[in-house]
């Protein structure tokens, strides 16, 4: 995982920002990932946002079967912690009124203090997650 890919990154994010954009225009509501898939489990929306899911797996889908497949990624934690970290996950989307993509990609764009407070709260977890695990449990 030593690839620079500077092209395709932002690639990808001018992709990200304009599916927020187009979602926020044509809907009026934030493309935050936990909040559409929430709403496609409740049925509020359902419809929509069951699209809107289905353009992701889609683009996903274009991507690995046009440009080839990616480098396998195996994991080397065990498959308890890696359930009890999803469900972490979900909790702290749940707990924080959204996830990284609604905070970050649509609160930053909206600037909204809420947003920023959240995405620098999840950058220092994480900066401060990959140091502990690197550094003091480490290999």
């Amino acid at each position: 995982m030593n690839a620079f890919t500077p092209l395709a990154g932002a690639a990808g994010g001018i992709l990200i920002g304009l599916a927020a954009w187009v979602f926020y225009r044509g809907v009026g509501r934030i493309a935050g990932i936990s909040g559409i898939l929430a709403g496609v489990a409740s049925g509020e929306g359902r419809r929509l946002k069951a699209l809107f899911v289905i353009g992701l797996l889609a683009g996903a889908a274009t991507v690995y079967f046009g440009f080839g497949q990616p480098p396998a990624v195996v994991s080397q934690a065990d498959r308890m912690w890696l359930i009890l970290a999803g469900l972490l996950v979900g909790f702290g989307t749940r707990l924080g009124s959204g996830c990284t993509s609604g905070h970050g990609v649509c609160g930053l764009a909206r600037l909204s203090k809420r947003s920023f407070a959240a995405t620098a709260t999840f950058f220092a977890v994480a900066v401060v997650t990959v140091y502990v695990v690197r550094h003091v449990i480490g290999n």
